[in-house]
């Protein structure tokens, strides 16, 4: 047995499985749990999947890295804690009016519920100027006051939000001292603390949404430390954030809204770097789970940060995170047939619980997985999970499609079943072109590569939708995103706003505030306790023209921090933007930006490709149902493959956490790492 010292796990909790990537890079091993998941008692399925690592458990660990939907199903749920709002007089209500945008664009209806409803948002006097004087110093009894009758109400936490703490915090901080001596927990958020950045409904918004996570978040993290602690762990719990990076626990309890979109960010993560390994740094992702379809695209190797996302309508998070386009479509999602005599898939969902009308459990309506499973290209009798599931019924799954779809649309039940796979591959091949055509990307110049426990059923159909020459499977698509937890570096980020013209910059101070910045964000990296590799900082302003309302990202170097150097830096990002530069026009300096990664030592890649002779014949045959007919299709082991083997469609090459659907003319290589490379005709 190995040194219990060199054992990394990657953590992925989803709707029906929690997955568990475990490396041991000392002996040159990977393997991977599987476990069910146990929805509102995600740790349940979390301690579970540990004491299958091995006969040790927890001790046998050195360091656990999670990614976590807590928070984000707490939000799509309004599952979060009673939570109060101390706010600037006359301004109760901006996380209700939001921007003036509505659930639908069009129509005349559309309710909204914020998470902090406005009879637990209280208002004080105080006021701070636009630039940054203060008009009205905040009058501290009102604040204890509030916090009180907050108390009274039953808030467990609370945020204070004052109008243009990004230009002077002094109120707000004193505001935020005030309620501390008195709050009962650590559960206070102040506005600034978390987004010292300009424009009050998205910086009211992430505060708030930080504040009513707090104790859900950290009630969850602080239970799973001490179940391992107990069990024996004496190593590092890390937590994966939506900017691909990971931090301690203690940060990410601090500050849960930046775990929002974990679990996937985790997963591009892994796809860039087994992309980039594998030849192919441009690449455009497919996470295809039990509700949504997560698309993001990877250009030179580097995903695309977002400055903000909504995690639903009108609840929005201003931090950085990787760039994900979610949509309804999933093998839960539902197919109906509306009043309009459509077709449509999503974006309700059958979940894991009660689950597909296949598994038996309830629901009578169809999904996707249904559609696959009459089809053939699932194996009812061999189902997805090594095990985990119970054999799924494909009569169910027929009567299921045959009532909703076939018989409203005058079809055959398996025109039905590919009716439904057609519309959910189109929807998925929409949010592949929203990521790539509709921002200036060639889609043929990228490879694409599905993961989650779906990916591989619909990978030959997206490459045919969007015109993608070459498909790359991952050796373990399932538990891709539990992969990338281990890959994953970490990283703080931090933003204040300057809103001042280039010319007016002090950079001497800039550079005051920056190494600030880095004196903060590094004591954040060592209270975590890892080993990095290397320290590297990166620095970007957001600027614009004079006049302009939306800025262009500007990276500049730490050691060549002036206003020459920003100008130049400028002209060459808004030129690679739009074309062109304007003459004539002044600049503006928005925010400074400013990110510190703790690069964590990475793996051989190596270690996933397979072993040995393996085995290159079929295990047998299976028919499905393709193009209006039925095909015979070669089933294969897929992980006994060799490094070379090569595979000609139709063929379903299985595992214990995907299945491939490998259509009639495509070809299949699998690469030195163990990877799938597809080519279609």
């Amino acid at each position: 047995m190995s040194d219990a010292r060199t054992r990394v796990v990657g953590v992925d909790v989803g709707g029906t499985f929690t997955d568990l990537f475990v490396l041991d890079e000392a002996a040159g091993t990977a393997e991977i749990v599987k476990v069910p998941s146990t929805r509102g008692e995600e740790s349940v399925g979390f301690m579970n999947g540990i004491a299958r690592v091995d006969d040790r458990g927890a001790q046998s660990l050195a360091t656990i890295i999670h990614g976590t939907t807590v928070g984000t199903n707490a939000l799509l749920e309004r599952k979060v804690a009673r939570t109060g709002l101390i706010t600037t007089r006359g301004f109760r209500d901006v996380l209700e009016m939001r921007r003036r945008d509505r659930p639908q664009t069009w129509g005349l209806r559309g309710g909204f519920e914020p998470v902090i409803e406005r009879a637990l948002r209280l208002e004080v006097d105080e006021r701070v100027l636009a630039d940054g004087r203060v008009h009205t110093p905040v009058d501290l009894d009102q604040v204890r006051a509030a916090a009180r009758q907050l108390l009274e109400q039953g808030c467990e936490a609370v945020c204070v939000f004052f109008i243009n703490t990004y230009a002077n915090p002094s109120n707000e901080q004193a505001a935020a001292a005030a309620v501390r001596e008195l709050w009962p927990n650590d559960h206070v958020t102040a506005a600034a603390e978390v987004l010292p950045e300009i424009r009050e409904f998205e910086r009211a918004s992430t505060a708030s949404l930080n504040a009513a996570l707090q104790p859900v978040v950290g009630r969850y993290l602080e239970r799973l430390d001490g179940d391992l602690r107990a069990r024996g762990f004496g190593g590092e719990l890390l937590i994966v954030q939506s900017n691909g990076g990971v931090m301690s626990r203690r940060t990410a309890g601090e500050l849960p809204v930046r775990t929002a979109l974990s679990g996937p960010a985790a997963g591009v993560i892994a796809c860039a770097a087994i992309a980039t390994a594998a030849g192919h740094p441009d690449v455009i992702t497919g996470d295809i789970g039990g509700t949504s379809f997560d698309v993001s695209l990877i250009a030179g190797g580097q995903a695309a940060l977002a400055s903000q996302t909504s995690i639903d309508f009108g609840l929005v998070v201003r931090s950085p995170m990787i760039q994900i386009e979610t949509i309804g479509a999933g093998g839960g999602s539902i197919a109906s047939v509306d009043a309009g005599g459509m077709l449509q898939v999503g974006p309700e969902s059958a979940g894991s619980v009660p689950g597909p009308a296949c598994y038996g459990r309830g629901n009578e309506r169809p999904t996707v997985t249904d559609a696959n499973v009459l089809l053939g290209r699932i194996a009812a009798q061999r189902p997805l999970g090594g095990g985990l599931l119970g054999a799924l019924d494909v009569e169910k799954a027929r009567e299921a499609i045959r009532r909703h779809v076939a018989e409203p649309l005058a079809l055959d039940v398996l025109a039905a079943a590919e009716a439904i796979l057609t519309v959910a591959n189109a929807k998925m091949a929409g949010a592949m072109r929203l990521v790539s055509i509709e921002r200036g990307h060639d889609p043929r110049r990228f490879a694409y590569m599905p993961f989650g426990g779906g990916g591989g059923l619909h990978v030959c159909a997206m490459m045919r939708e969007v015109g993608v020459v070459t498909g790359i499977v991952p050796r373990y698509p399932g538990v891709t995103s539990a992969l990338g937890c281990v890959m994953a570096d970490m990283r703080h980020d931090a933003v204040q706003t300057l809103n001042q013209d280039l010319a007016a910059i002090d950079f001497a101070a800039l550079r005051e505030l920056r190494a600030g910045f880095e004196s903060r964000c590094r004591a954040r990296l060592d209270s975590a306790g890892v080993a990095f590799e290397s320290v590297r900082e990166e620095l970007v302003l957001d600027m614009l023209y004079q006049g302009q309302t939306h800025t262009v990202a500007v990276p500049v170097r730490a050691d060549a921090l002036d206003a020459d150097a920003a100008r130049a830096a400028f002209e060459a990002a808004y030129r690679a933007e739009f074309g062109r530069v304007l003459d004539g026009i002044g600049l503006r300096v928005m925010n400074l930006r400013y990110a510190l990664i703790g690069v964590r030592p990475k793996f051989d890649l190596s270690v996933l490709a397979p072993r040995g002779e393996g085995r290159t014949e079929p295990l047998g045959e299976q028919p499905v149902y393709f193009g209006g007919d039925w095909v015979q299709a070669r089933r294969y082991a897929r992980l006994d493959l060799p490094v070379g083997a090569r595979i000609a469609g139709p063929a379903i090459l299985e595992q214990a956490d995907t299945t491939v659907w490998l259509e009639p003319g495509f070809e299949a290589v699998v690469d030195a790492l163990g990877n799938l490379i597809l080519r279609q005709p």
